[in-house]
């Protein structure tokens, strides 16, 4: 990316085959399997609500209080299917809410964050460990970064044009078969930059 450029300047149009579609993450919860029968009785299975951007993932009709130091965050959604360790994505305002130092992180990477409480309708789960801030990333199916010229885990700096110009940088990309182009942003980063879902960013470098 060439120094001192203008970002004003810049005609999306022009970008057509680095266009990325924004997906906004709210906070949420994935679990395990021991944990959401902590939480909702023996035997429980996850009830889907809506399918995500993502093949294979869904919101679900369960919701947990989600409890910290200093507070709560009442109703946050869980995210299915369940997943070998349970996992608390907040944005960096959720988390001082509740008063917890979620660390940003990839998904997935858990050791040395924070933990929390977990309150369901029939139990608890302390955990130990699992807060965290999503690092930002972009979902890419492998057909789709083949022709971007992207490989997996390259880091890209993608500009976002809402009511504000934003440059992201540090953008993670992940490809796979099973993946659907999709730019996540957290609450907090998509206010930044005043956006919602379906606008749309350019990867730059």
């Amino acid at each position: 990316m060439e120094k001192g450029i203008n970002f004003k300047e810049i005609n999306f149009d022009d970008y057509k085959d680095k266009q990325v579609p924004i997906g906004i993450s709210n906070k949420h919860v994935h679990v395990t399997q021991a944990d959401l029968e902590a939480l909702f009785g023996a035997g429980y299975e996850l009830t889907p609500k809506k399918d995500l951007s993502q093949p294979g993932q869904y919101a679900c009709e369960e919701t947990v209080d989600v409890v910290g130091p200093k507070g709560t965050l009442k109703k946050v959604r869980i995210l299915g299917p369940t997943r070998p360790e349970t996992q608390v994505e907040l944005a960096q305002t959720d988390a001082r809410t509740i008063g917890v130092n979620a660390l940003l992180r990839e998904s997935g990477k858990l050791e040395g964050s924070e933990g929390c409480k977990l309150v369901g309708p029939k139990g608890e789960v302390e955990l130990d460990k699992g807060c965290i801030v999503a690092h930002l990333h972009i979902h890419f199916h492998t057909d789709e970064a083949e022709k971007m010229g992207i490989k997996d885990k390259q880091v890209l700096t993608v500009l976002v044009r809402g009511q504000k110009d934003v440059v992201f940088c540090d953008v993670i990309a992940r490809v796979g078969d099973k993946m659907k182009l999709d730019f996540h942003l957290d609450t907090d980063e998509a206010n930044a930059a005043l956006v919602k879902n379906g606008d749309c960013g350019v990867i730059l470098g």
